[in-house]
């Protein structure tokens, strides 16, 4: 016997009828003599919903309160599940974030998880199988419902698999696994039989939407195994503790990867903006003027490409924000014009930021080489780059985005991994 922790996303328990289906899922782990702690997300569209009406009564709700609004979402969708459960002759019963406790800091909206007291949990295990959670939630030292932040629940999953000491943390959402890259985009693109933390959490915070880029930060901290699955898989066509006719993706250790790619994927994200300050003077503190008050704005700054003039005297700076603050930032830069004395200030959003992961790359020479050959020769412009030891990142202008994305895949061999 072994304690599981299973997720399930909103598309997973977007209705009764899925909900159903999702509870097969978690009676064949109770049948194969699992004990579960299953964390839900809200219904699909039931946050929108909430988020919509809070806003219709104000349009600056108190932050208590619009947590205490929010997260009733999955508190619905807990009590439904554990309700078929119990139909389906599993000892089951729901718990809300409070209830365990789950405790957080009083960031509401933005809460970081402190502690998990599984004390109530082990308790309940001695006579109970299933333990369906509230996830995206838990309780301030102020005694007031907190939530996490969008995508929250993977986060209350991987917490809950830490405290508990879980095998395994089966996040179950609308794919079956973790791909090469957006099979929209590249129709060869291969499912990952397995894929590092690092890797996983270079790609997510990258662009790719399976999994939370915290809940894979906590993963990779408290060594929690995780796997993404499918929901829409036949429960039926499982024996039980993963063992599956159709596999996904076991996100782990980089040890436990017997043959590790070169490069594993190629991320890509849309939500990018480009700011250019031209003929900026070269002296020592025009960075931090400008990036200062940028980040007194709490405006994330990614790339950086700085280019001097011949003679030294000035430089154009060029970088890159998340697409929702780009006004922002222009706004700001425009308001400290005098003390960075700029030409001219422009950006745009018209930029893609497409990244290769992969941890073989630490051993391998010639991967960022082969980048800017490959989409030299498609005649793709590249307009700034970063690394780090597994990736190299690149802004390219958005209409190329799917032909580079398409020429790295079949350059690194991912269509046949």
């Amino acid at each position: 016997m072994a304690l599981l922790v299973l997720k399930f996303g909103g598309t997973s328990v977007a209705d009764i009828d899925r909900i159903r289906h999702a509870a097969r899922h978690v009676k064949r782990e109770v049948d194969a003599g699992h004990k579960v702690a299953v964390i839900v997300s809200a219904m699909a569209g039931t946050t929108d919903q909430l988020v919509s009406w809070t806003k219709e009564v104000s349009t600056t709700p108190d932050r208590s309160e619009y947590d205490a609004i929010v997260s009733t979402g999955e508190q619905i969708t807990a009590g439904l599940l554990a309700l078929v459960l119990q139909g389906l002759g599993v000892g089951a019963r729901s718990w809300v974030g409070w209830q365990i406790p789950i405790a957080t800091n009083t960031a509401h909206g933005s809460a970081r998880i402190t502690s998990v007291d599984t004390t109530a949990l082990n308790e309940f295990f001695k006579t109970g199988s299933a333990a369906i959670v509230a996830g995206f939630q838990g309780i301030a030292d102020n005694d007031r419902v907190t939530t996490l932040g969008r995508g929250g629940s993977d986060t209350s999953a991987v917490a809950i698999a830490a405290a508990l000491k879980a095998r395994r943390c089966d996040i179950y959402t609308d794919v079956d696994g973790v791909y090469t890259t957006d099979p929209r985009i590249v129709s060869k693109a291969q499912k990952l039989t397995r894929i590092s933390y690092e890797e996983m959490l270079e790609m997510a915070s990258l662009g790719a939407k399976v999994l939370q880029t915290r809940s894979v930060e906590l993963a990779m901290v408290h060594g929690v195994r995780l796997q993404v699955r499918s929901s829409f898989d036949d429960p039926e066509a499982d024996q039980g503790d993963g063992i599956t006719q159709r596999p996904g993706t076991l996100v782990c250790d980089e040890e436990e990867i017997v043959e590790q790619q070169v490069v594993s994927g190629i991320a890509y994200s849309k939500d990018e903006a480009k700011v250019t300050l031209t003929r900026v003077a070269d002296k020592p503190g025009i960075a931090a003027a400008i990036f200062g008050p940028l980040a007194h704005s709490d405006i994330n700054v990614d790339m950086i490409v700085q280019n001097v003039s011949d003679d030294g005297r000035f430089t154009d700076v060029t970088f890159t924000v998340p697409m929702s603050d780009l006004e922002r930032a222009l706004g700001v830069l425009e308001s400290c014009k005098t003390e960075i004395t700029y030409e001219k200030l422009s950006g745009t959003s018209d930029v893609v930021k497409i990244s290769v992961i992969g941890i073989g790359m630490r051993s391998h020479a010639g991967v960022a080489a082969k980048m800017f050959q490959v989409l030299a020769e498609k005649g793709i412009n590249i307009l700034a780059i970063t690394t780090s030891e597994i990736k190299v990142s690149i802004l390219i202008d958005a209409a190329y985005a799917e032909l580079a994305i398409r020429t790295l895949h079949t350059a690194y061999d991912l269509d046949e991994v």
